[in-house]
């Protein structure tokens, strides 16, 4: 498929004439955004956010440069994290802390600009305590989208951070080594949020948004090529989980793990 030009990580710039082309509508009422409360914006420490998806009842999925401050380039400690679930006019269906986190093993955050990176740009949060609300049901993961299929995104951004918004309908335009390239809107606040697929009329997260890049002049969204590397992640996760209970202190507490890799990330004026 035709060369991307440049990559802009995570949305890194606004749209211009946004407000009535971007096929995005605002799931501002109970009633519009019923069925999509898994998806949550994940603050951090008061200054950023990303968004973030409910995959089981303690577990978010989201993009790995989430984990990394864009300045320092240092892990963002997971005590600085929040999970928002369903985050909506300034109340959330469930609030809920972090106490583990982790990229993909082979994500290296190096700063903006980097196409290779996009490819393992996932990572999978814990939370301090599960999710178990009837009105928030964890997402399935659906199977690697191919070109000319049709998706859809729900996320938090720049100037609609109060709500999350649903672009219904985008396209996948075709696929780069390890990256899916796709017609959909994204912008500050986007890194992570995920990517759907109707199957039998149930929605299944494909992948999450990394990064926006231009191609021809025009702005596309970059997602990983999910299910193998996500099944990695899986892996090492779990893995990791039981080293941690093999040295957990005699009181039975589980320690906390930090970091992952991640990034880009909307700063709030």
């Amino acid at each position: 498929m035709r060369k991307l030009l440049a990559v802009l990580i995570a949305a890194c710039l606004p749209f211009a004439g946004q407000a009535d082309e971007t096929g995005l509508r605002a799931l501002k009422t109970a009633d519009e955004s019923r069925g999509w409360e898994a998806v949550g914006r994940i603050d951090i420490a008061d200054s950023a956010f990303c968004t973030g998806t409910l995959i089981a009842p303690a577990l978010v999925l989201t993009a790995a440069h989430c984990l990394y401050n864009q300045r320092s380039g240092e892990a963002v400690d997971v005590r600085d994290l929040t999970f928002l679930a369903g985050w909506r006019n300034g109340r959330a269906a469930a609030y809920r802390g972090v106490k583990r986190a982790m990229a993909h093993p082979d994500y290296v955050y190096e700063g903006r600009g980097r196409m290779d990176r996009v490819a393992y740009d996932l990572a999978l949060l814990e939370l301090d305590q599960p999710i178990r609300l009837p009105t928030i049901r964890p997402f399935a993961i659906g199977t690697d989208p191919q070109q000319g299929d049709e998706v859809s995104i729900v996320s938090y951004a720049q100037d609609r951070s109060e709500a999350p918004s649903i672009e219904e309908i985008c396209g996948v335009l075709g696929h780069q080594p390890g990256i899916i390239v796709l017609s959909c809107l994204v912008d500050f606040g986007a890194s992570g949020a995920p990517i759907f697929q109707m199957r039998g009329g149930v929605p299944r997260i494909v992948s999450v948004v990394s990064a926006k890049a231009e191609m021809d002049g025009g702005r596309v969204a970059l997602a990983a090529i999910m299910s193998h590397p996500l099944t990695e992640l899986k892996a090492a996760f779990t893995a990791k989980q039981a080293r941690l209970k093999q040295i957990t202190p005699e009181s039975g507490q589980l320690i906390s793990g930090g970091g992952g890799t991640g990034g880009a990330k909307f700063v709030k004026p």
